[in-house]
């Protein structure tokens, strides 16, 4: 990573850490959703962009990791968000095994039509076995432990935009800096290779459906602890979490922020969580102009905003340059 690229990251991190003093409540709230799907998206891009297998379906490991958090902590009464964590990465895994044995298969259309499929199958299973999941009502999920401290005596918006938000953050963290080394990685290199040339990836010895599982199985995990971090927020889980327009959402996300760059998707995230407050607040229809925006995005910058980002940066630096040249 270059230079200004680290000093302007940890000029973002800076403003994370301070930002729930200076920003309104309701504002650091809506953060939360952001470090949330940020994580989820880490594990989407893996797939999409880095092996290049466009998942419809990848809701159903938000709502793996939220109804886990979901059962654990009101109906097990196990609070731990640690605990949450472990045990949705543990049943993520699991759940992408067996998904992705069919799914990676087959690439294309044929995967995101399969993505697609279990994940209205798991939607089905939730609306279907009310006496378990609570059906089209849901389940709630109560306020969890964080590193084994108990803060139910707090205020709930206390909560959020204090001990909660930094430790989403910290989550968020750690797992940018674990899916920044598995993509940097031979593991990652290799399926770059199967991106661009599966052929030539194969005749070279590299497993193209073991790396390929191995990418949907590390997907899903991440997608799935980025549904542990949202379950609390929305203090309630229900199978509109897994529904298809749901992974629709973090399809937009990846393609507005822009999914060739590491940090694009969490670019993303931003811009989706913001115009959606915004517009669905004059406009019911909001969908409508995220469909009319995501065209313009794909038209004009098919590298997303953070490409026009990027691009203005870039002619700035040369102007200033050549100013100073010029001096």
């Amino acid at each position: 990573m270059k230079k200004t690229g680290i000093v302007f990251l940890l000029l973002i991190l800076a403003f994370l850490l301070v930002w729930p003093f200076i920003g309104p409540e309701y504002q650091v709230y809506l953060t939360l959703s952001f470090f949330a799907y940020s994580v989820a998206l880490l594990g989407f891009n893996l797939l999409f962009n880095y092996t290049g297998l466009l998942s419809f379906g990848h809701a159903l490991f938000i709502g793996v990791g939220g109804y886990t958090a979901a059962f654990l902590t009101s109906r097990f009464h196990i609070p731990y968000m640690e605990v949450s964590i472990l045990v949705t990465i543990l049943l993520s895994g699991v759940v992408a095994i067996l998904i992705g044995l069919i799914c990676v298969r087959y690439i294309k259309i044929y995967f995101a039509m399969l993505t697609l499929a279990f994940g209205m199958l798991f939607h089905s299973f939730l609306m279907k076995t009310y006496h378990l999941t609570g059906g089209d009502e849901g389940m709630s999920v109560e306020q969890p432990y964080l590193l084994g401290m108990d803060f139910s005596s707090m205020d709930q918006m206390a909560f959020f935009s204090g001990p909660y938000y930094y430790y989403s953050l910290g989550v968020l963290i750690l797992a940018s800096i674990a899916m920044w080394r598995i993509v940097h990685s031979p593991f990652g290199l290799c399926l770059t290779s199967i991106r661009d040339n599966p052929d030539k990836a194969e005749y070279l010895g590299i497993g193209i459906r073991k790396y390929r599982l191995l990418a949907f199985i590390i997907s899903g995990c991440f997608t799935g602890v980025g549904g542990v971090l949202l379950a609390p927020i929305t203090g309630h889980m229900d199978p509109g979490m897994v529904f298809w327009t749901h992974s629709g959402d973090m399809v937009f996300m990846t393609l507005v922020g822009g999914f060739s760059n590491f940090f694009g998707p969490m670019l993303g995230t931003v811009i989706f969580i913001t115009l959606r407050d915004v517009i669905s607040s004059y406009i019911e229809y909001w969908r409508l102009i995220f469909g009319a925006l995501l065209a313009a995005i794909v038209i004009l910058s098919p590298g997303g905003v953070i490409e026009v980002l990027t691009n203005l940066f870039t002619l700035i630096r040369r102007k200033i340059m050549a100013g100073e040249n010029a001096s």
